[in-house]
């Protein structure tokens, strides 16, 4: 895979002056399963490490077979320089989470769990959900501890599906970062994307909240993507100029 070409920056205007200029590598649904070569992992986390960012967020659906399967691309991943924080996706979810997380070991795991990121001596409130699919795992949200911890400024919320933009928008978060979508993958799978999910692909802004939907790197079911490029990408906000 070209990384060059599925590499981007896009700028984020937000109001709180505590986060300009940070540099976020938001990668998602990066679906590694048997067929995804060592190499491949590896060319991926090269290309990373060369790009300048403050920190790294992974929306879910790392993997798409069992883990004992995968080890050796998961091992590499784990060389993603600077702090990685994650959460999970559906197919994290249904393929083994606990197996997942053992090997993450240089990444922090954001399910239900809130943060304090330093930035240029200030505090950004990081707070990430379990996928919505986690009830069937018995697996509880804490949606409300999310969603308080949140109302602290400025703070950024991560979730794999972007259904979840209302509890961004309740506590007035900064940011939400979410993928799960694939931008539909293959068009015109677009239009069925668009009858379950809010947002498909890209960057939208609904009241003081950006939402920035990743259409990720990997695929799901046909090895294919069609009008739905995959995509590396640095968010990079920068604050909101008063007229």
């Amino acid at each position: 895979m070209n990384l060059t070409k599925h590499f981007q920056i896009i700028n984020i205007e937000v109001e709180d002056k505590k986060l300009d200029d940070l540099k976020i590598l938001h990668l998602s649904d990066l679906h590694i399963n048997k067929k995804t070569s060592i190499e491949k992992i590896l060319e991926l986390v090269n290309f990373c490490n060369s790009l300048e960012f403050d920190f790294c967020i992974i929306t879910g659906d790392i993997i798409d077979t069992k883990v004992k399967f995968i080890k050796k691309q998961l091992e590499i991943l784990n060389l993603l320089k600077k702090e990685v924080f994650y959460i999970s996706g559906n197919h994290d979810l249904f393929y083994g989470l606990e197996d997942l997380k053992k090997e993450l070991t240089n990444f922090i795991f954001m399910d239900n769990e809130t943060l304090k990121i330093t930035y240029k001596n200030e505090i950004i409130h990081l707070a990430g959900l379990p996928d919505r699919f986690s009830k069937f795992f018995k697996i509880k949200r804490e949606e409300k501890l999310v969603e308080d911890f949140l109302k602290n400024s400025p703070s950024i919320f991560i979730s794999h599906q972007p259904k979840d933009y209302k509890i961004a928008l309740n506590s007035n978060s900064n940011l939400f970062l979410c993928g799960h979508t694939h931008g539909g993958q293959i068009y015109p799978f677009h239009y069925l994307v668009k009858l379950v999910q809010p947002f498909l692909a890209g960057l939208f802004y609904k009241n003081k909240t950006a939402i920035y939907v990743n259409k990720g790197l990997g695929t799901w079911g046909v090895d294919l993507r069609f009008k739905a490029d995959a995509e590396v990408t640095i968010l990079k906000l920068i604050t909101k100029s008063v007229k």
